[in-house]
């Protein structure tokens, strides 16, 4: 806590695990992150957590509040081939929106490689002028199948 007192700034914080066929996240600020599959997608659902504004860690931190300001959860992977993909707020608010909706992203990375559908998304805010820095990690987790619930009743 002393240490963070004395940081010029403040940043976000999102730290993402996967264990099995589930997902946990901690997260602190305006980072994202995703699950992408096509029975999500058919819903429309992409994004795993959303921003906060106005929670940080450094100078000013979220742990100096009287309670502090943070979500947190666990999500259980679809069957199949899953990508992950945290991203600072860089990326979505590129000039032009070209990544605002979370269903671009996935339209860019779905067919690719984690580490290829990255380096698109780089090059293409690269190329419309990206104001903020953006960081992007991503991986690919295959779960397979499950033992089905009717033969545990």
């Amino acid at each position: 806590m002393e240490a963070c007192r004395q940081v010029q700034g403040e940043a976000a914080c999102l730290i993402a695990i996967r264990k099995g066929e589930y997902l946990y996240w901690f997260s602190i600020g305006d980072c994202l992150l995703y699950a992408f599959h096509p029975e999500l997608a058919a819903f429309g659902q992409y994004q795993v957590n959303q921003r906060q504004f106005y929670e940080w860690v450094g100078q000013v931190n979220t742990f100096e509040q009287q309670v502090p300001s943070f979500s947190s959860g666990v999500r259980e992977l679809r069957q199949g081939e899953n990508q992950l993909l945290l991203t600072t707020d860089g990326l979505v608010e590129c000039p032009g929106a070209v990544f605002s909706e979370p269903e671009s992203i996935w339209q860019q990375c779905r067919d690719a490689t984690a580490a290829d559908g990255v380096s698109s998304l780089l090059a293409i805010i690269q190329k419309n002028h990206v104001r903020d820095s953006a960081t992007v990690v991503s991986w690919k987790v295959d779960v397979s199948e499950r033992a089905s619930y009717a033969s545990n009743q």
